[in-house]
């Protein structure tokens, strides 16, 4: 097998030595190895498993879909809720079951838990047979790691660093779409949040770097980027940048489609209204969560604005971007919220009529400041607000939708629909899925489509003949 040569050394010149010396042996160690992988968490964690692909399989491993059939198995780890971190630790129990009698059965944990120190110490103490413990920051250094534990079996421990690092490979997983990390951290400091923590301050990437990305992707023939960051509005500052500038420039590059998660309403600026509307390539669809309605509640929660200039900011948006969707994030239970603060929230609900909503019961997260906060609501309370809150977001979310029955909308295709497999899938502009009647044929191309049905998580819509791009 001809192996392509490290190409990771190109990000960083003071590494180059290291993968030069191990190259010549990585061929007669890793042939014929195949690669398991799972993510857990948000789009920044689905990128970084792009980027772990790409490193992997330049060493020559293929993937595989069978855990059994692996050589390699990277938990690529979210530190974000509770049930993430337990999903993690009980699948670590099939691995070290399966890495039991087997010597070439590698284990990376990879992702936000492994820049926890608490967490790093639980697994040194509790699952000795992990290899390789690599955080966020330097997964440039996976194939190198690799190719010594294959030698070896003493765990390595590898996070914590602030670098920005640009040119980075990606086994993407979609031809059509694609993220681009314009920016790294948060200094936000949300008090139940382990961002900070796990991914450092706020880092952006070079203006020219990220133009070039989209660039090359709009050669590859990719028609849509997310621009990817824990807060993309506060891109820029660290470097004499502004976001609604980089909005701009990414315009210009001609690509059909532009996107961008997630956005704080704190930064959330004039400039950057103007540059959405008057650039037909970025979408009409802005994530911007609210977290809570009650002022109570967002101030303990640091989140640095009020629920009247949320909604003054929500308004101002829907009058500057005609035709919108604007879906937001919500946390119920945060540590003693009243029913007071509960019905506050419900009533932004109502206010503004998201198309959707991520909603969340808060999970402690040891770490941060909120984890210190008493809290006497219980299980069961927090679970009845939950459910009140789905069932009213819900209902706005099918209302929304049923405004475009009948109405012809410009979808990009991506693949075969998982409802049907005599239909393809695809989102509009506004972000809504769509199961279009239509032929395969289309797959990877903007076409018109006729909306026949709709419901709060999806629609169905027919392929009409005029292709669009």
């Amino acid at each position: 097998m001809n192996l392509p040569d490290l190409n990771i050394a190109k990000m960083r010149s003071h590494k180059e030595n290291q993968y030069i010396n191990l190259k010549e042996n990585y061929e007669a160690e890793l042939k014929g190895k195949k690669y398991f992988l799972r993510t857990y968490g948000c789009q920044m964690n689905v990128h970084d498993s792009e980027a772990i692909k790409s490193y992997l399989e330049t060493l020559g491993l293929t993937e595989t879909l069978d855990i059994e059939e692996a050589n390699v198995v990277v938990l690529n780890t979210c530190a974000i809720r509770e049930n993430a971190h337990d999903k993690v630790i009980g699948f670590l129990g099939k691995c070290k079951y399966l890495k039991k009698n087997r010597d070439d059965f590698k284990i990376v944990l990879a992702g936000c838990m492994s820049e926890q120190p608490d967490f790093i110490k639980e697994i040194m103490t509790n699952h000795p047979y992990i290899d390789i413990i690599i955080g966020t920051h330097n997964l440039y250094d996976l194939p190198k790691l690799l190719l010594q534990e294959f030698k070896k079996q003493v765990i390595e421990v590898y996070s914590s660093s602030d670098e920005v690092i640009e040119g980075m490979n990606f086994k993407r997983d979609s031809l059509y779409t694609a993220w681009v990390n314009i920016m790294y951290g948060c200094d936000k400091f949300c008090t139940y949040c382990i961002v900070p923590y796990t991914r450092g301050r706020e880092r952006s990437r070079k203006l020219e770097s990220i133009i070039k990305e989209v660039e090359d992707l709009k050669k590859k023939g990719y028609k849509e980027v997310t621009l990817l960051g824990q807060n993309v509005n506060a891109y820029g500052k660290d470097i004499g940048e502004s976001f609604s500038h980089l909005l701009k420039c990414v315009s210009k590059t001609g690509i059909e489609r532009i996107r961008f998660v997630t956005s704080h309403p704190w930064n959330f600026t004039d400039e950057m209204l103007k540059v959405i509307s008057e650039n037909k390539n970025i979408m009409p669809y802005i994530h911007l969560p609210i977290q809570s309605g009650s002022n109570n509640i967002l101030k303990r929660m640091n989140r640095r604005y009020t629920k009247e200039e949320y909604l003054e900011l929500f308004h101002k948006i829907k009058e500057a971007i005609p035709g919108v969707a604007i879906t937001t994030d919500i946390i119920v239970g945060f540590p003693n919220e009243t029913r007071e603060d509960f019905e506050e929230t419900l009533d932004v609900v109502k206010k503004c009529q998201f198309d959707g909503a991520y909603t969340f019961i808060y999970s402690k997260r040891e770490g941060t400041p909120a984890a210190l906060m008493e809290d006497k609501i219980t299980k069961e309370e927090k679970e009845e607000r939950l459910q009140e809150l789905n069932k009213l977001v819900n209902y706005y979310a099918n209302k929304n939708n049923q405004k475009l029955k009948n109405k012809v909308e410009e979808v990009l295709i991506l693949g075969v629909s998982e409802k049907s497999h005599t239909k393809v899938y695809g989102y509009t502009k506004t972000m809504k899925l769509v199961n279009v009647s239509g032929p395969k044929s289309i797959i990877g191309k903007i076409v018109n489509v006729k909306i026949t049905d709709t419901k709060s998580f999806s629609i169905d819509g027919e392929y009409v003949e005029e292709l669009v791009k």
